[in-house]
């Protein structure tokens, strides 16, 4: 299985801390944002990621290379700016993905999830579900007891994990396209199932909140 870090975003909200630096090279208890999503991924015995790339993304390239230190092969994909946003940029990356299910992560996430659960056959997408954050209590999509994604409440957090099969994107046109109204097409078929997190998962969106990782990650040792 291949993996598929996003790391096009600008990181408008964290101001002056991403002016000069794109967020995944933002450092969180003595490694790079991106670092951790790749070492969960090796841990998970991925061996093949794609990173995409447009703001201030030669940076990333030049600070990962081609192999990152834990011996995964690193391709990019470049989308140049403005980004293509989520749903955009893994239609443009679809050719370096292949054609089985692979997993898709945020750069910008800190978390303990173990990405080996991410195997499921017979869906389009296997979400990771949180519970709602003090920042987004309205909550994402539905669970049910089955572990079908809902549109229908309570709500849980999409965090920015899963797994997803390029079936999701049949039929789409490439360009700048959000991924959750692809999601939401998807959920209308039954399509989606998702797990939930109940571990270690904080999204670093703005500077308190970096300042928040920081501080959890550094008390966890």
């Amino acid at each position: 299985m291949k993996a598929m870090v996003l790391a096009a975003g600008r990181g408008e909200r964290m101001g002056a801390l991403t002016r000069d630096e794109p967020k995944p090279l933002l450092d969180i208890g003595g490694e790079r944002l991106i670092e951790r999503q790749l070492r969960l991924l090796a841990n998970a015995g991925i061996d093949e990621v794609v990173i995409n790339l447009s703001y201030r993304g030669g940076a990333i390239r030049e600070f990962l290379g081609a192999t990152s230190r834990w011996g995964q092969s690193i391709v990019y994909s470049e989308e140049g700016e403005p980004a293509l946003e989520t749903g955009g940029g893994i239609i443009a990356a679809l050719a370096l993905l292949g054609s089985a299910p692979f997993i898709a992560v945020n750069a910008d996430i800190v978390t303990d999830f173990d990405y080996s659960q991410l195997r499921r056959d017979g869906v389009d997408a296997l979400l990771v579900l949180v519970p709602n954050p003090a920042h987004h209590p309205q909550g994402d999509f539905g669970l049910e007891a089955s572990g079908l994604v809902t549109a229908e409440p309570p709500f849980l957090t999409f965090s920015g994990i899963s797994m997803l099969s390029p079936a999701l994107f049949d039929g789409i046109e490439p360009g700048r396209r959000r991924l959750r109204p692809i999601l939401e097409s998807a959920i209308a078929q039954g399509r989606v199932e998702g797990v939930v997190h109940e571990g270690l998962w904080h999204d670093i969106g703005t500077p308190q909140r970096l300042a928040e990782a920081r501080q959890l990650v550094d008390a966890l040792g």
